[in-house]
């Protein structure tokens, strides 16, 4: 498990104050240059997000940071050059006592790492840039930017009625149009942007983003480099990545399959480039296995209600819904495990209080006007240091909650043989094949 999350804390850089936050406790500073708009608190409560820090604090010491002018850091006029903002990656590095650190560069926030890399190799261990843009303008002699000056000024002048809508999710991360937690992502996503800047503030940033041209800075680089890109990123053009690796002597260059512009939702091939990167392994310490029972739920007939309801209706019930789950988990001592759109997951030391949970979790969201189906398993699952959990009793966990009814806590004969004595009542549903479970399972429901 991450031992260390902080709090969002503020370095002085000048008069402008920067925030930040550290996550992990590993021998390697990695500091995180994000790219396009920022805010620690909003980007936290995404669950793919979070466990990507927090699978990198695993191996490293991450630091986090927003960029001046935005999110929780001071709001500036104007947008600020990159050699401004490089202070600001110092005034971080002094606060959290970092005399030297692998630097990281995504998306925008690559020419900010390229440069620092540049001019401060004596607090640069190496470098990473991930989905790293080299010039955003497209012409006749970069054709592989993201507009041409025509296309930026339409794209100007449609960020009032765009920002803050979430739209650009679909270009970002293309890979969760089809997920059913797309909807919940795409809120996020807007909520990020209108926490981030204003639209005439996040217009001001992007111009001078526009203007921004690296090809000259990276001659001028001369620390260990690992450049990682997707082929098919529909926001930074692949071909950036190929000319930086072209560029950059002794580079090592991965490209990974995928539309993805960021590895937050399939992050574990860019982990383990990064992880080899560091320390030399791309596998983790050996997770640990243990007996625990996993509880999963989901919404009954959620697309119907989202549909029924609109976006924002939708959202807010949903945010009721998160709300009353974690009450009853942190009620009979759960850990909650994930959260994916409509569903939880979640892990008890003991199957009686997973059950207590899960039935009161349905009374609690038909309160609510839903309902939703419940999955108890009990078996030996594999704990990751990041705290996600694996193993084939996850799998089952899963497979029992779909075969649930409304309104239904469905169990398998291990969970129901360890509670004789608690005073549960079952039904017997009879035996069934789990798809993906080799052998058939008897299940109970829960009696109400």
């Amino acid at each position: 498990m991450i031992r260390t999350v902080t709090e969002v804390a503020f370095a002085r850089s000048g008069d402008v104050s920067i925030a930040y936050r550290v996550v992990g406790d590993g021998p390697v500073d990695l500091v995180y240059v994000q790219g396009a708009f920022t805010h620690l608190d909003v980007y936290w409560e995404l669950p793919a997000f979070r466990r990507y820090c927090e699978r990198l604090g695993e191996f490293s010491r991450l630091v986090l940071f927003d960029k001046r002018g935005m999110g929780m850091s001071d709001r500036v006029p104007g947008g600020t050059p990159l050699d401004v903002r490089m202070d600001d990656i110092r005034a971080v590095m002094d606060a959290v006592g970092s005399e030297s650190a692998t630097v990281m560069g995504e998306s925008e926030g690559g020419p900010l790492a390229m440069l620092f890399a540049a001019a401060h190799p004596e607090r640069t261990r190496s470098l990473i840039l991930q989905g790293a843009e080299v010039r955003e303008r497209t012409d006749s002699e970069w054709p592989w930017g993201e507009d041409t000056a025509e296309e930026f000024e339409a794209d100007m002048a449609s960020v009032p009625e765009r920002w803050g809508r979430g739209l650009g999710i679909r270009h970002v991360a293309p890979s969760v149009l089809d997920d059913p937690s797309f909807p919940a992502v795409q809120a996020w996503f807007g909520k990020a942007q209108r926490n981030a800047a204003t639209p005439s503030s996040w217009e001001a940033f992007a111009r001078m983003a526009f203007d921004i041209d690296v090809r000259g800075v990276a001659p001028a680089i001369h620390v260990p480099t690992l450049i990682i890109h997707a082929t098919g990123d529909q926001i930074c053009h692949v071909e950036n990545a190929r000319w930086l690796s072209r560029n950059l002597p002794g580079a090592r260059y991965v490209e990974l399959l995928g539309g993805d512009h960021v590895p937050w939702f399939d992050p574990e091939p860019t982990l383990a480039d990064i992880r080899e990167f560091i320390t030399g392994s791309r596998e983790p310490e050996a997770p640990d296995r243990v007996l625990a029972t996993i509880l999963f739920t989901d919404i009954v007939g959620s697309t119907e209600i989202a549909t029924r309801l609109g976006d924002g209706r939708w959202r807010d019930l949903l945010e009721s819904h998160h709300t009353a789950v974690r009450a009853e988990l942190a009620r009979y001592r759960g850990r909650e495990v994930d959260t994916a759109g409509d569903g939880f997951l979640a892990v008890f030391d003991g199957p009686a209080r997973a059950i207590r949970a899960a039935k009161a979790i349905v009374e609690a969201v038909r309160r609510l006007g839903i309902e939703i189906r419940a999955g108890i398993h009990t078996g030996e699952i594999e704990q990751l240091p990041s705290g996600d959990i694996r193993g084939i009793a996850v799998h089952t966990g899963a497979r029992v909650m779909g075969t649930a009814g409304p309104s239904e806590v469905l169990v398998s004969s291990s969970v129901r043989d360890l509670v004789a004595g608690s005073g549960f009542e079952f039904v017997d549903r009879g035996s069934h094949v789990l798809k993906g479970v080799a052998e058939e399972r008897r299940l109970y429901a829960v009696s109400a």
